[in-house]
């Protein structure tokens, strides 16, 4: 069974490889998708997968690589749609 979720990361999390930490991460867990830097200053991020990868890529966004400070993390979970792959946008 999949899932999929859309998170958004508000806080101090561009320029401290949060994407890249990301991506990192989504592909060591076999996770679809993609996360993108917003022009509002926060972080995006579309996870499809196994539900316990998934919901580990979201406890990751929810705290952040070292030198994040995510003040809020909205979670949303939407349909499957089949997605391969992971990238940063």
């Amino acid at each position: 069974m999949l899932v999929r979720k859309r998170v958004r990361a508000h806080g101090r999390v561009q320029g401290v490889f949060f994407r890249d930490t990301v991506r990192r991460a989504a592909r060591t867990r076999g996770v679809a998708g993609w996360v993108a830097n917003r022009g509002d200053g926060t972080v995006e991020a579309l996870f499809e997968g196994e539900p316990d990868a998934v919901d580990r890529l979201v406890e990751l966004c929810r705290d952040g690589p070292g030198r994040a400070e995510v003040e809020r993390l909205e979670v949303e979970e939407e349909t499957p749609e089949g997605l391969r792959g992971f990238e940063v946008r």
